[in-house]
């Protein structure tokens, strides 16, 4: 059975097509017979009962420069399509939040993968707070503190905003530091927003590997070495992805966390992993699928492809 098929994403055009998982999702949608329909979040809109959007019906293809087709622009009733996909990237705030309430209002009749309702109350660096065996020691304050108490015990801790994203504003403070204060006045300043510390962990060096989960179970890992003189490995700052495997000890966390993901919907989420601590559960806007792929040959757009189209009863 053919499915109706929308994505809720960041612009089409600015898309790497040989990085973007939302891109690699759509292809595979494609080459099952799904069709697809696209808007921007800002398109999204609710009118007397209905949660409605404006796009366009799209086509993509692995073509650099020429990567997609739309059709005529046209305002759809996303009640009537079969799924919705949450693809805009974070930051986590407002404006991404009122599109999870929004798309609360048509799932599950509409699938909305993944569920909207646990991603706005999982972001990513809280649902790791349920596992606080499988995490460095953590905290979660904006006092100043609170905070200075936690780098006082653990000397060596990394400092970022609670609801960033692709390693932006991310910092190590290590025992010699002297920038909290200046830090956190920094960070005070643009957001009302708690900030996240955790201690540092120094297998960073060899790598944060992405475990990639699929309704819960894993599929597979790459890892993402930091750049020279970096402390923060995501791609987005120039982290190199390099094929590894999966340990033990990530069969272990993913044993721990998978049946939580399996019952709150999110069929498709990374998790963070460095040594053998968990770090973060990405459930918005995960990333890493053509990496996997490209490394291992592993197809994890299709299996998760396989499980929506089971939830769909194709």
């Amino acid at each position: 059975m053919a499915l109706k098929v929308a994505l809720q994403m960041d612009p089409v055009e600015g898309i790497n097509i040989d990085a973007d998982s939302t891109f690699r999702i759509g292809i595979e949608a494609e080459a099952r017979g799904h069709s697809l329909f696209y808007y921007t979040p800002g398109r999204l809109a609710y009118r007397e009962g209905r949660v409605l959007a404006r796009g366009w019906p799209l086509e993509l293809r692995r073509e650099k420069g020429n990567h997609f087709t739309l059709g005529p622009e046209t305002e759809v009733d996303l009640g009537t399509f079969d799924v919705v996909w949450l693809r805009q990237d974070p930051p986590f705030d407002m404006g991404y939040i009122t599109t999870t309430h929004l798309l609360d209002m048509i799932h599950p009749k509409t699938l909305v993968v993944n569920d909207p309702f646990w991603v706005r109350n999982y972001p990513e660096k809280l649902l790791v707070l349920n596992f606080p065996h499988l995490t460095p020691p953590t905290l979660i304050a904006r006092d100043l503190a609170a905070i200075r108490a936690f780098k006082a015990e653990h000397g060596d801790i990394i400092l970022k905003p609670l609801y960033g994203n692709g390693g932006a504003g991310v910092f190590r403070l290590d025992p010699a530091d002297r920038n909290l204060a200046s830090l956190h006045e920094l960070f005070i300043g643009i957001s009302r927003e708690p900030l996240i510390a955790q201690k540092y962990v120094p297998a960073v060096v060899k790598g944060d590997k992405r475990v990639i989960l699929v309704d819960g179970e894993p599929v597979g890992a790459i890892n993402r070495i930091p750049a020279e003189g970096e402390t923060r490995s995501n791609m987005h700052v120039g982290g190199r992805p390099e094929k590894v495997g999966l340990t033990d000890r990530d069969r272990e966390i993913c044993a721990a966390i998978g049946p939580t993901l399996r019952e709150k919907g999110q069929v498709f989420v990374g998790i963070d992993v460095i040594g053998d601590s968990l770090t973060e559960i990405n459930v918005t806007s995960p990333t890493g699928l053509q990496e996997l792929e490209r490394f291992d040959g592993t197809n994890a757009a299709a299996r998760i492809w396989e499980v929506i189209e089971a939830k769909r009863g194709c």
